[in-house]
């Protein structure tokens, strides 16, 4: 028997309870019907069991009604919409931290209490979500995941775990790459159809349609198969691992790390890729690249699975960021002391690398497609990385991952002549110019800035876009039967 598809078990048992006191049977008188013990239901309808698709089939023939009737996803009555938003907000991250006792949504609390209660707790997530959080806020919570994942070594094992099921629900084989054939069984073992279409707002890498359990997501001329599987694993991350859909901004954060981490760990398996891995360490020839081309990923998810795995099966510390052309670091992780500029909570997002680090130095070089290898002396030690320019994303970014002096044995391109020499985060390696420049030139020049995305950004509330709600409306109406 296999389990239901995603339902909501808190809106599924207040239909259930809405539905059983219409029909004026007792949960006994019910459980006879189907052959379940009243406590089992009483389970049910307060959101704490979920049951398989057999009870909810039996279930809607008991009380006469339509099986579409049982698991509509919106609750059967206003009070029972309050009831499980107050239920909700006493689930989430923001409540737990507020260290306050919980309410238990019982008769004695009035319609008008309960829309009071409610609203104050939709209020207080307005106030503590992303889109209303200063910069500073955004900059402390990112600095709380960041000593999380360093704490872990890089290494979830409770998503390797997740992942472990995944896989082995959408009938990978152990070989090679995931395919579309495993991702749509994996979709639909969580209840789910995946659907391309030609209007997939371009804010959006996915839109989920729960009344019809469906995944939108780009077509593959638009959304390259990598990508693809990339957007869908994510999406189905959110149900898989249980994340809260209004999370407080640390969560929220953690949970994104989460739903990328559980996508390369589908995507590049550890009983997989670790083998490998051993082998070209006793080569000698560890290199993103060979992980790339064997699981039919992007050189920067290759390199993440690298920097998961390596300290914690071979105890190789690592450093790992992805930059862009003006040296800016998108996305970065480091647990082997590499000197990188971080903000007053410990990230390294937004901040610059220096003039000599090799992610600065590939783009400036004639071959910048090319893999680039190079020591860096600084003053921490010296630390080998190789660099890799991804080709077919806007804007280009490069991916680099390297290690302390001492494991650059384990690594190809070891041999590269490629050595710089960075004092960063000394201002005088590379953030000020000599002395002698600055006497010959001091007010002598004005620069014309790029000034508009500037501005623009300053004005924000913060760096994303506000979604068109109406416009994600109008898709998914469009694509409804």
């Amino acid at each position: 028997m296999t389990e239901s598809p995603y339902l909501d078990p808190l809106v599924l048992g207040r239909r259930l309870r809405h539905f059983r006191s219409q029909a004026g049977l007792t949960l006994d008188q019910l459980g006879a019907l189907v052959g379940k013990p009243g406590p089992y239901l009483s389970l049910l309808e307060n959101g704490k069991k979920e049951p398989r698709l057999q009870l909810i089939l039996d279930l809607a023939s008991a009380l006469s009604i339509d099986l579409e009737d049982l698991v509509d996803p919106s609750p059967p009555t206003r009070r029972d919409h309050m009831e499980i938003a107050l239920l909700r907000a006493q689930d989430s991250s923001l409540f737990e931290k507020m260290d306050i006792p919980a309410i238990r949504p019982s008769a004695k609390l009035d319609d008008t209490v309960m829309a009071h209660i409610v609203g104050l707790h939709e209020a207080l997530q307005e106030r503590s979500d992303l889109g209303s959080a200063t910069g500073e806020e955004i900059r402390q919570a990112n600095g709380l995941v960041v000593d999380w994942i360093t704490s872990a070594g890089g290494y979830l094992g409770d998503i390797e775990d997740e992942a472990a099921k995944a896989l082995s629900t959408s009938g990978y084989v152990g070989e090679g790459p995931f395919s579309s054939r495993n991702l749509i069984d994996l979709a639909a073992s969580a209840g789910f159809e995946i659907h391309p279409i030609d209007d997939m707002p371009t804010f959006a890498r996915s839109l989920i349609d729960l009344a019809n359990q469906r995944i939108y997501i780009a077509p593959r001329n638009e959304l390259k198969t990598r990508q693809a599987r990339k957007a869908v694993l994510q999406t189905l991350a959110g149900f898989l691992l249980d994340h809260e859909s209004s999370p407080d901004l640390e969560t929220f954060l953690r949970q994104r790390v989460e739903t990328a981490y559980f996508a390369a760990a589908v995507l590049v398996p550890e009983e997989a890729v670790v083998p490998r891995l051993v082998a070209a360490k006793e080569d000698h020839d560890l290199n993103p690249e060979d992980v790339k081309e064997l699981f039919y990923v992007s050189y920067e998810m290759a390199s993440w699975r690298m920097a998961n795995l390596l300290t914690h099966h071979f105890d190789v510390a690592l450093h790992l960021v992805v930059s862009n052309e003006n040296g800016t670091i998108v996305k970065g992780y480091s647990n082997d002391q590499a000197p990188m500029r971080r903000d007053e909570y410990g990230g390294m997002e937004t901040q610059k690398l220096c003039q000599h680090w090799g992610s600065r130095v590939t783009f400036r070089s004639p071959d910048r497609f090319n893999t680039h290898h190079q020591y860096t002396d600084t003053p921490t030690g010296t630390f080998f990385c190789t660099t890799h320019i991804e080709t077919g994303v806007d804007p280009l970014r490069a991916v680099t991952l390297g290690v302390p002096f001492k494991d650059a044995k384990w690594f190809r391109g070891r041999d590269t002549e490629n050595r710089m020499t960075s004092k960063c985060p000394d201002p005088a390696c590379c953030r000020t110019p000599p002395l002698e420049l600055s006497d010959r030139w001091a007010n002598k020049i004005v620069v014309s800035a790029r000034s508009q995305d500037r501005i623009l950004g300053l004005m924000a509330p913060d760096p994303y876009p506000d979604l068109d709600m109406a416009e994600v409306f109008t898709v998914v109406e469009s694509h409804t039967d």
